[in-house]
């Protein structure tokens, strides 16, 4: 089973950057739609990103288009999300997860990393 484990969140000027990475073990991430979830406090979970098993395709929710990127690294078995332009309502905690089907929808999601935080205050 694969185990994914986030990394590169933290503390950002509103306007800052951060590139999240989720890597893999167990299994190789190209076998998967990967998703990027986050959850603010006292709010549900979001669909932020996801990317296609073969990179075909990809989505953004209204909310981050022409700020963040996904993309992967097959080589070292891990898809980043690059967060530019970073806004106080982008702070939560980032979430990667692998699915089958190439949706934003969380229910198809089955593998979950523990989540990164992502604070973005003055």
């Amino acid at each position: 089973q694969v185990k994914l484990v986030e990394s590169g969140g933290g503390l950002v000027q509103p306007g800052g950057s951060l590139r999240l990475s989720c890597t893999a073990s167990g299994d190789t991430l190209d076998n998967y739609v990967i998703g990027w979830f986050r959850q603010a406090p006292g709010k549900g979970r979001e669909g932020v990103s996801c990317i296609d098993s073969d990179d075909a395709a990809t989505y953004y929710t209204d909310s981050v288009k022409g700020r963040f990127t996904i993309s992967r690294d097959n080589a070292k078995n891990t898809v980043y999300l690059q967060m530019n332009s970073l806004k106080p309502e982008d702070t939560a905690v980032y979430y990667c997860a692998t699915a089958r089907l190439f949706t934003i929808l969380s229910m198809a999601y089955r593998s979950w990393g523990q989540g990164t935080q992502v604070t973005v205050s003055s």
